[in-house]
């Protein structure tokens, strides 16, 4: 057997890759979830904060996600490990996101367009450097004020989807729990 086919193998010992995909979200996304309804957090708070955790995972400036998601939690009384489970879940959309978010705000605030080849930039960067790193922070400016207006017309669609979805979590586990305490007496 090769070395990959032994990590795609399931739990009944079939080999599948869709199945371990679904066994990595599952460890990755609802145990965690699961593990906080349990702890007795809300489906409402769980549902803000994942919704703003997805969203602040998604800025255009790197390296703020954590400690921005972490503010938040704090700011507006969410659960921080929620709202940090859904940072890290977005992260490799916040890299694909950053060259349309800075290609949306050049747009939107009318300024020259970032220029995504390597050899114009260190071109820029040898001719001009203070200019360049003035003209990057304008372009992750515009970027961060276009995120967060799509961000904040998102986060409560995202919320209001999530809701039901962990109120029927909810649900399951106490069922769930109810059934196993008379056997384990």
């Amino acid at each position: 057997m090769k070395p990959y086919e032994a990590s795609l193998k399931e739990v009944n010992g079939t080999p599948s890759g869709t199945s371990a995909l679904k066994g990595l979200l599952y460890r990755r996304i609802a145990v965690p979830v699961v593990k906080l309804l349990r702890m007795g957090a809300t489906p409402e708070r769980l549902a803000w904060s994942l919704a703003a955790g997805l969203l602040i995972g998604i800025n255009p400036l790197f390296g703020s996600a954590t400690i921005l998601c972490l503010a938040a939690a704090m700011l507006f009384r969410l659960n921080v490990a929620a709202s940090q489970l859904g940072n890290y879940l977005v992260y490799p959309l916040q890299i694909a996101l950053l060259i349309p978010f800075l290609q949306l705000g050049s747009k939107v605030f009318h300024t020259a367009p970032a220029p995504l080849s390597p050899a114009t930039l260190r071109a820029a960067a040898r001719a001009h450097p203070t200019s360049l790193l003035r003209q990057i922070w304008l372009w992750e400016w515009h970027a961060l004020i276009v995120w967060a207006a799509i961000a904040t017309i998102l986060v409560p669609l995202i919320a209001f989807t999530l809701r039901p979805m962990l109120r029927l979590m909810l649900a399951r586990i106490k069922s769930r729990d109810e059934i196993e305490l008379p056997q384990s007496q």
